[in-house]
């Protein structure tokens, strides 16, 4: 057996190399999501911040608070896309672009409702004492 060669010699290195490359896919799909995840937000955390600015200053009329929104928003690393105040309720989209990932998130802010939330009826007992 000594002067044979065996059909498959050398199966093991081209398994280890097709082993590699799917790892290796795998690793990059999963940094590609994180990357998209990560971009979403910080879009996000930029609209809710910029809204409540905005919803801040609605008062002073919608430049002012246009103006702070966009002042929030650059400083969290995003984009400020549309701001918007009607009446006291402040409307806002952030864009912020992470690597080939774009996101857009809107929020709104505002004073709460007039009519209060339904709650436990009157002489209800309290769940925590």
């Amino acid at each position: 057996m000594r002067g044979t060669v065996r059909a498959d010699r050398g199966a093991a290195t081209v398994w280890t190399a097709v082993a590699a490359c799917a790892l290796c896919v795998v690793f990059g799909a999963v940094l590609a999501l994180g990357q998209a995840v990560t971009a979403r937000h910080r879009a996000g955390g930029a609209a809710d911040l910029a809204a409540l600015a905005a919803a801040d200053r609605a008062l002073w009329g919608e430049a002012d608070a246009c103006a702070a929104a966009n002042r929030v928003a650059t400083a969290q690393g995003a984009t400020l896309v549309r701001c918007g105040v009607s009446e006291d309720i402040a409307d806002v989209t952030a864009r912020v672009t992470l690597g080939a990932w774009t996101t857009e998130i809107r929020s709104r802010a505002g004073p709460p409702p007039a009519t209060p939330l339904p709650g436990p009826p009157p002489g209800a007992p309290r769940p925590y004492g």
